[in-house]
């Protein structure tokens, strides 16, 4: 049977993609690109957000006009699925089968009875299959998620926090580097909570020691970080593994203390400074990247202004931005939301405006200088090559390192380059002989 995947949200719902992708695989099924071939297609939803959710039903909509050709059978699984299960089989008869996240233990014979076809019940003991670029994978090293940020509906649809076996992820990263990866991406909703759950204590430097002695690999990243579990421990041991890079993303959400106490968030903004100071003074050139929410429930113009206030002290290199919006079922949802979409708007680009100024003027300084650069394509009309250095994790919105180079370089490949030349988050430079 040939079967069309689509995968949408988070690059945690990708993997859970991939890993089917390898249990059809293992059955003896093709994956097929071409939707118009397909025999059935199954679309892998993401349920946190409303524009989220507004993508999930629309593409369900689209794939099923494929039932008008060649499709048999339109399989739903994911977070929405998960989320709004009776709602979606009520209002989407087009679709033959919703599979919620609980059920994934059961993939095997749900298909088997759907798509009437025998297929094993082996997810998530299958290799995964990577979807992107042969030498960038992800390695998923939890589910779930025990903060319960008063906005987020995560722990909601996915559960509390289950962290994976130590042991299995050194062998999965392991069979990785065996295919050609280099660079290893550890996610998960908070990867610094790492065993906590199951072994008691925080592995994740213990995890990222084990990696870093993988043959093949050349990069690994971490990816989610919560701001108080990264201890001094955890910087300086990661600052000992040369594969590791100092590239930290940690989601705080605000400058604010009122509003991370609203927020149900841990630590303060000062301990946040410290944490920062910290890091730098552990690494020359860190990466810092964070997410920011504008117009939560009480916002005031006082912690606004505190907000860009901490922007200034701490200097992101990256920095996203959102206006909050509510999610049923959160905490959050209940509170009064006096804000105008458009005054949400409005401090959100007041934001990004001066998030805007601060890297124009940190990134003045990487000018003269020479970062290893991961090399993934090349433009065909002017001949540049277009890669990622320490700064870019492989989502697509850290910029990337755009440069000339005489001699013909090999997609994968690790060449250092000098910055020449910044606009915005891209680098543009020459590869160093």
């Amino acid at each position: 049977m040939k079967i069309g995947i689509i995968s949408l949200g988070c690059c945690k719902n990708l993997v859970d993609t991939e890993n089917l992708i390898g249990m059809l695989q293992q059955s003896n099924q093709e994956i097929t690109y071409n939707l118009n071939e397909a025999d059935a297609i199954i679309v892998n939803t993401c349920g946190f957000i409303d524009p989220a959710k507004e993508e999930g039903i629309n593409t369900i909509l689209e794939m099923a006009e494929y039932k008008e050709k060649n499709c048999k059978k339109l399989i739903v699984m994911g977070c929405l699925a998960e989320r709004y299960l009776d709602q979606l089989a009520e209002e989407l008869p087009e679709v033959d089968c919703f599979i919620t996240l609980k059920q994934y233990n059961q993939f095997g014979p749900i298909l088997t009875e759907v798509l009437g076809e025998k297929i094993a019940n082996d997810y998530g003991k299958c290799p995964q299959v990577l979807t992107g670029k042969p030498w960038m994978a992800y390695l998923k090293i939890a589910d779930g998620c025990d903060n319960r940020c008063s906005y987020c509906a995560i722990p909601l649809i996915r559960g509390g926090y289950r962290s994976f076996d130590i042991d299995a992820l050194v062998d999965q990263a392991k069979e990785l580097a065996k295919r050609g990866v280099k660079e290893l991406n550890l996610i998960a909703q908070d990867t610094t909570r790492y065993g906590l759950d199951n072994y008691g204590k925080r592995r994740l430097l213990e995890l990222l020691g084990r990696c870093n002695e993988i043959e093949g690999l050349h990069w690994i990243r971490v990816l989610y970080m919560y701001p108080d579990e990264i201890d001094d421990e955890l910087i300086e041991g990661m600052a000992k593994l040369d594969k590791v890079l100092p590239y930290f993303d940690i989601p705080v959400q605000h400058g604010s203390d009122r509003m991370l106490q609203i927020m149900n968030r841990r630590g303060s903004v000062e301990s946040i400074i410290r944490l920062v100071d910290k890091i730098r003074e552990t690494y020359p050139t860190p990466a810092l990247r964070t997410t920011m929410i504008v117009g939560f429930p009480t916002e005031t113009l006082e912690d606004v202004q505190l907000n860009l206030e901490f922007m200034k002290r701490v200097k992101w290199d990256r920095l996203g931005g959102f206006t909050y919006s509510k999610e049923e079922d959160t905490p959050s949802y209940d509170l009064l939301d006096e804000l105008s979409q458009e005054e949400k708007n409005r401090r959100y680009e007041e934001m990004m405006k001066l998030q805007e100024e601060i890297v124009e003027a940190k990134n003045q300084e990487l000018i003269g200088k020479t970062l290893e650069v991961l090399v993934e394509k090349q433009d065909g009309l002017t001949g540049f090559y277009r890669g990622r250095s320490v700064f870019s994790a492989p989502d697509g919105i850290d910029g990337e390192v755009i440069f000339k180079s005489e001699e013909p370089i090999e997609f994968g490949s690790f060449v250092p380059v000098t910055i020449t030349r910044i606009k915005a988050h891209d680098f543009y430079g020459n590869r160093v002989n």
